[in-house]
C-alpha cells in the first residue's frame, strides 16, 4: 500500500497539511492535518510499503512501545481508507 498520487503533505506555519494536488482536487475536498507522527507515517506511506514495516521503521526512530506503534498506525491507515487516500 501506499499514498495515492496526487496528494501532497506540505508544513505551512508549522502544520503538517495534506493538500490534494492537480485532478486529486476533484475527488477530495479539503486537508487534513497531521501531527509529527502523522507526518512520519505519511512518509513511510509515500512508497509502496506495509503496515508492519512502518511499524518497524517507527520503532526504529522513535523510543515506543511496538503494541503502541501498531495501534498509531492501524489508526492512521484506517483514516486514510476512511478519505480514500491509499493504493491498495
Amino acid at each position: 500500500m501506499k499514498i495515492k498520487k496526487g496528494f501532497s503533505m506540505r508544513n505551512i506555519a508549522g502544520s503538517n497539511i495534506v493538500v490534494p494536488v492537480g485532478k486529486a482536487g476533484d475527488i477530495f475536498n479539503g486537508m487534513i492535518t497531521l501531527n509529527e507522527s502523522g507526518a512520519f507515517f505519511w512518509e513511510c506511506l509515500k512508497e509502496e510499503t506495509t503496515p508492519s514495516e512502518v511499524v518497524k521503521k517507527v520503532c526504529d526512530e522513535y523510543d515506543i512501545d511496538e503494541q503502541t506503534v501498531k495501534n498509531d498506525v492501524e489508526k492512521f491507515i484506517n483514516m486514510l481508507r476512511e478519505n480514500n487516500l491509499l493504493d491498495e
